[in-house]
């Protein structure tokens, strides 16, 4: 079997909708203090899908939402020829071939999402080829179902959060992440804001169910100093991105300052950056995501650094791909899941373009094992909303 042909589609998405106010999340830009929708950059108004056929008529789907038009262009221009006249269970070739052979600009950011689209379209074909889902290609079931928890609850009025908490509990979901509002920007005031916030939402599903708090990026090392003791009594699961990215040593001093796990890497990218994280010990709980990290070839990997370290993984976003390393590896607990409604357009863009993901029951769900490859078909009930290019 032989990989004949690459291609990639953007879909975007018409409306271009954005999150209403009053709820909005921290993020990155904040400290700049500009004006407008800060949130806009981060949302995911398209989506690439990749398809990679072969010769037997085989066809693999992968995606891709970081920077989607110019991904486009780096799978078809620099990508596609690399792989194709290639037999696709030589991933690991592959893989280390595209990694290589782009490595002056491509080893993070789109360049290395891009990668891990055509990645996963690999491991579709070869799940599709074989006749088993990808998960039983990595190892099979080590649990048996993924245990979720609900990822909504964006900063807003009190009692709408509230309301909102109360739908995951009384939809069977014992844990959920809620997002903060305030950063540095806003003083001493926003951070009464943020724990006014964190508090109401306690009060809604008590203390024997798991409460993460996000902060995308959206505070710096000083206000998370200050911010740290006033959470704790609050017992969170964990603290999400406090601060930037790259700002790997700031995450090693919160890890060293407080009981409350510090987790990242969301925004990291192959098992080169997480060792980096894992070595510092500046994270406790890894959350790369399959389409950005490198692909499966990639994250597999990861997940294996992470079992020797003990420190577990819980990707971002839920999404099939990433399902299917939650099943098959020890070193995850459990998955992120978007539950669906009108808040925002971004995550959910990936399930207007698929069909094939799992429903939560409970605030469980499962992989069905006759299913081959990713699980993923192309969706045509929203075609109407997207331009597709």
């Amino acid at each position: 079997m032989k990989i004949t042909d690459v291609r990639a589609r953007v879909y975007e998405w018409r409306g271009h909708t954005v999150q209403p106010q009053p709820h909005f999340c921290t993020n990155a830009v904040d400290v700049l203090r500009t004006s407008g929708d800060r949130m806009n950059s981060f949302r995911f108004h398209s989506w690439t899908v990749v398809e990679v056929e072969t010769d037997e008529g085989l066809i693999g789907l992968g995606n891709v939402a970081l920077a989607p038009s110019v991904a486009k262009q780096i799978v078809e221009r620099y990508l596609a020829p690399l792989v194709i006249g290639h037999d696709p269970f030589d991933y690991e070739f592959l893989w280390q071939r595209m990694y290589r052979s782009t490595h002056a600009w491509g080893r993070k950011g789109v360049g290395m999402a891009a990668i891990s689209a055509v990645d996963l379209a690999i491991w579709d074909l070869m799940g599709k080829a074989v006749n088993k889902p990808v998960f039983k290609l990595l190892g099979g079931r080590v649990k048996d179902k993924i245990r979720c928890y609900a990822s909504k609850l964006y900063a807003g009025p009190i009692d709408e959060m509230q309301a909102e908490a109360q739908r995951y509990v009384d939809e069977g979901f014992d844990a959920m992440k809620m997002r903060f509002g305030y950063g540095p920007a806003d003083g001493p005031a926003g951070m009464r804001e943020n724990l006014k916030r964190v508090e109401a939402v306690r009060e809604v599903i008590g203390y024997d169910r798991d409460l993460m708090l996000e902060c995308y990026m959206g505070w710096d090392l000083d206000y998370a100093r200050r911010m740290l003791p006033k959470l704790e009594q609050f017992e969170p699961r964990w603290l999400e991105e406090p601060v930037i990215a790259d700002d790997i040593d700031g995450y090693a001093a919160l890890s060293r300052m407080t009981s409350i796990p510090i987790s990242g890497g969301e925004h990291e990218f192959t098992s080169y950056g997480f060792r980096q994280l894992l070595d510092k010990e500046a994270v406790a709980v890894i959350q790369y995501d399959t389409n950005r990290v490198g692909g499966i070839t990639a994250a597999r990997k990861i997940n294996a650094l992470a079992e020797v370290y003990g420190v577990p993984v819980i990707p971002h976003a839920g999404q099939m791909h990433n399902y299917h390393l939650t099943m098959s590896s020890l070193a995850s607990p459990m998955a992120e899941y978007f539950p669906k409604h009108d808040v925002e357009v971004g995550n959910e863009l990936f399930y207007y373009i698929f069909n094939g993901d799992p429903k939560a029951e409970g605030g469980w769900l499962d992989l069905d094992e006759d299913v081959p490859g990713l699980g993923l078909t192309l969706s045509d009930e929203h075609l109407d909303d997207f331009c597709i290019a």
